[in-house]
């Protein structure tokens, strides 16, 4: 009953079915075996029987085990194409050839040793004996690679790994700010998602090649068997292909949430409009043969539609061009989305309709056969349009024109760029900026090297191999969606910029959380009771007191102290500023030179936190009381004004009330701080506002961004920002 299943007898196979289920002649000899010969489908048991008999086909002499080489020759017998049997072993026995047959025809590709014949001992000395030269070359590697794992352990005990990881960190700390933050984790967020929609689009187009393969493989069983589903097959190569296509939606989401939010004078839009359009052609090419019909529609009507679309940048003269963009009127579809009536809409419309079509084919089992391929095509076609409207006419001159030169010019861009480069070292070695960014370099890969090599053991092959395999996508996309988590975190507890338009006054808060409540219900009480008003946002006028440095930080600084004196000398002359020589002009500096420890100083990377003091001021012929003051804690943006105000200055500030409400001197974050009565002469700037960047508005604008992105012109959306 066995070997009738395995020939592909769909009543031996049902027969067995019973066995297994009821346990009847299940032996620990064939267990494995009937397992998987029970649990086989229908459609697995028609590729079986076909592939048996391909085999013996091309096995007219019967033999147990065959050569591949043997086996192709014998191909022409049956009018195949060469190159359908994958080349898996040497030898290739009945079994091997059937299971090798099944897996293709799944749309998974057997691995390159699953049908070895030969033992591991006997293969590696086969290998040793026929080719010498290549067991030497690895016997160099091994040599290599125990001779740097033992060198990087000798550096690892030399190299203080922990201090300098510690002093990275403090300077890293230090010199973040959340405007860096802002400009930063937008642009690394795009840059890798672009990286990774490139990768899996040249993944998609390559299993294309693995495509026709298959098919002509399909075609080839379909000779022995006219019974196998073809369409069948077909899903299943489908959905077992569709890691590359789910990676690419995941990095189009990153991309779409982080392109409006990303500062566009960083990105290439011209240059990355112009590959946008390319991986459109190249992904449209990669489709197969059985959706090619709703493909081509659907492409040619979404060209039509993003051209429509685009007549809207043309100039005002063009009246009738900027008809095809025109909306005629709009239906408002709730609170937030609108449906604009036009020539873009009706098309967007039909585009929707052939997505439809495309997935329910086959059952819907053409979700994952044809409309999720067809949907890179889609959104690489989406995003060169939106890269063409950030695009200015002489960026996409410019990208023309560098395309021609790279195309029929290369050995002249290849000298211009060489001697721009040249010019801007020499530029950099000038101003030490060179220097420094070496530096900087140098002591940042030291403990990144260190800890690759010692705590997780890698060697220099296994990350030369690690980079050729495909988990270069799947880092990425983890990487990505790491600052992804970290950035809506940021944003979820963040409140954005609201005015400060409490009604509160200074003397009303004095009455409830000042003197005259200490005396009636005494401090703790009065604390307790000031907690309701925790959250006020006031703008309140005072007396400027004073100003005075709470709180000075310099990671530079930090770093430098941790340091051998040497080392930190030179580097505190290469960051930083030699103190002058003794001139009017810095007779102060001078003065501190000869009696400074060293000839150099980083004091421009010094951060002050300033504690201001304001009194409340006369009022309705009420005199100042001190008793009444506040502490206003300033951040370092406040520097500038701060220390030119004057005491007694009038000044109207605002803070949010919060921390020890009711107690004597309670300390408020100051948010914003104007003089009302300083002289401008004096004053270069007479005010100051906290900057903070409004992240509401910001996640708003992305939300708007890609709904607008996946669906207008059809659907627009329309947020208050």
């Amino acid at each position: 009953m066995v070997q009738a299943a395995k020939q592909g007898r769909k009543s031996a196979a049902r027969l067995l079915q019973r066995c297994w289920i009821q346990r009847k002649g299940i032996s620990e000899d064939n267990e494995e075996e009937v397992r998987r010969l029970s649990t086989e489908s229908r459609f697995e048991q028609t590729v079986r029987k076909a592939a048996m008999m391909m085999f013996r086909k091309l096995n007219p002499d019967r033999k147990e085990k065959m050569a591949v080489s043997e086996m192709m020759e014998n191909v022409g017998q049956v009018n195949a194409v060469h190159g359908t049997t994958h080349t898996s072993g040497q030898f290739v026995d009945l079994d091997d050839f059937v299971e090798i047959t099944k897996r293709y025809a799944q749309g998974m590709a057997p691995s390159a040793g699953s049908t070895q014949s030969q033992g591991p001992a006997q293969t590696s000395g086969e290998k040793v004996l026929q080719y010498p030269i290549t067991a030497v070359i690895e016997v160099k590697d091994q040599l290599i690679d125990w001779a740097s794992r033992a060198g990087v352990q000798w550096l690892s005990t030399v190299i203080p790994t922990h201090h300098v990881n510690a002093l990275i960190f403090f300077f890293i700390i230090s010199n973040l700010t959340v405007d860096l933050f802002a400009f930063f984790i937008p642009l690394l967020v795009f840059y890798l998602s672009f990286i990774s929609m490139v990768i899996c689009t040249l993944r998609i187009f390559q299993s294309s090649k693995a495509w026709e393969n298959f098919s002509a493989l399909t075609t080839l069983l379909t000779r022995f068997e006219p019974g196998l589903d073809v369409e069948q097959a077909e899903s299943n190569f489908g959905w077992n292909n569709l890691e590359p296509y789910l990676y690419f939606l995941i990095s189009v989401f990153f991309i779409i949430f982080s392109f409006p939010v990303a500062d566009k004078g960083w990105i290439p839009c011209s240059e990355l409009s112009t590959v946008a359009i390319l991986f459109t052609v190249v992904s449209y090419k990669s489709l197969s043969p059985s959706g090619a019909t709703y493909a081509k529609r659907a492409l040619i009507t979404e060209v039509a539609t993003s051209l429509c679309s685009l007549t809207s940048l043309l100039p005002q003269s063009a009246v009738l061009l900027r008809m095809l963009s025109h909306t005629f009127t709009t239906l408002p579809l709730g609170e937030s989305v609108v449906m604009k009536i036009s020539l873009p809409c009706l098309l967007d419309l039909y585009l929707y309709y052939l997505f439809y079509s495309m997935a329910r084919q086959r059952g819907f089992r053409g979700t994952y056969c044809f409309l999720v391929p067809y949907l890179v095509c889609f959104l690489w076609c989406e995003f060169s349009v939106v890269l063409l409207q950030n695009s200015s006419p002489i960026g996409l001159i410019r990208t023309c024109v560098a395309y021609f030169l790279f195309l029929f010019a290369l050995p002249v861009l290849a000298v211009g760029l060489a001697a721009m480069v040249l010019i801007q070292l020499v530029k950099w070695f000038l101003e030490l900026e060179l220097t420094k960014m070496i530096v900087t370099l140098a002591v940042c890969a030291v403990p990144v090297t260190l800890r690759l090599w010692t705590r997780f053991g890698l060697s220099l092959m296994d990350v030369f191999h690690s980079m050729s395999q495909r988990g270069a996508v799947k880092l990425i996309l983890c990487c990505v969606t790491m600052v992804m988590l970290f950035f809506w975190t940021y944003v979820y507890h963040s409140e954005g910029l609201q005015g400060y338009n409490s009604t509160l006054t200074w003397r009303q808060y004095g009455q409830l959380c000042g003197p005259p409540a200490w005396k009636v219900k005494g401090v703790a009480q009065t604390q307790i009771f000031c907690t309701h008003l925790d959250g006020h946002q006031v703008t309140w006028t005072g007396r400027f007191r004073q100003v005075r440095v709470a709180e000075t930080e310099n990671g530079a600084q930090s770093v430098i102290n941790l340091l051998p004196v040497f080392m930190g000398d030179w580097l505190r002359c290469l960051y930083g500023e030699t103190y002058p020589k003794s001139t009017v002009a810095n007779e102060e500096l001078c003065v501190i030179k000869a009696l400074a420890k060293h000839t150099c100083h980083v004091k421009r990377y010094d951060s002050y936190v300033l504690e201001v003091g304001v009194g409340m001021p006369e009022e309705d012929g009420v005199p100042e009381d001190r008793a009444r003051d506040i502490k206003l804690v300033a951040s370092h943006e406040f520097r500038q004004v701060l220390l030119r105000l004057q005491p007694g200055s009038l000044v109207e500030f605002s803070t949010t009330l919060e921390g020890r409400l009711g107690g004597q001197v309670p300390s408020f974050e100051l948010k914003a701080i104007y003089c009302l009565d300083c002289d401008s002469s004096l004053l270069t700037a007479a005010g100051q506002v906290k900057i903070e960047r409004d992240w509401r508005r910001t996640t708003l604008n992305s939300v708007k961004f890609a709904f607008d992105f996946f669906f207008s012109p059809f659907l627009s959306a329309r947020i208050d920002v």
